[in-house]
């Protein structure tokens, strides 16, 4: 058996039809749960725009979910950085972490234990050094275990 509900005002000029096998939840359950679903399709279809994978690699199922898979893993990783940095960016979306925060030039200098990346001046720079960046250091196992230093200039 299928339940169908129409719904109006969610943004579209036509009504959104909801078909469930949901027949003992309430409307207002199914519509919100609806609504929630609407939210992560709509944070995937975003990382995968920015991302630049609007056309998936293959039509092998296996590389589309590798696809997808690495598109949710750079988006969680760009969540992570929000939240750390705080500020309100816990809520901004992958394109605006970017440029802000990664799209940056720096000078890099490679020594014999450490890298150190060297940013230029900018105005976001102090919300990493308020979330604690300039006094990590990072080790880089594959790089012989060098540690990764990160200045603000």
């Amino acid at each position: 058996m299928i339940r169908q509900l129409t719904i109006r005002d969610l943004g579209h000029e036509e009504p959104t039809l909801l078909l469930t096998n949901q027949l003992q939840r309430s409307p207002a359950k199914l519509i919100g749960r609806y609504a929630q679903r609407m939210l992560i399709e709509n944070n995937i279809a975003d990382g995968i725009d920015f991302f630049h994978m609007d056309a998936l690699s293959s039509a092998v199922a296996m590389k589309v979910d590798c696809d997808l898979q690495l598109t949710l893993m750079a988006s969680s990783l760009y969540r992570l950085l929000g939240t750390t940095i705080g500020n309100g960016y816990q809520t901004a979306k992958p394109r605006h972490i970017f440029q802000d925060f990664v799209e940056a030039t720096a000078g890099v200098t490679i020594g014999e234990h450490h890298i150190q990346v060297k940013f230029q001046k900018r105005a976001h720079n102090p919300y990493l050094l308020g979330a604690g960046f300039a006094e990590r250091e990072t080790v880089i196992p594959w790089l012989g275990r060098k540690k990764l230093r990160l200045l603000f200039g």
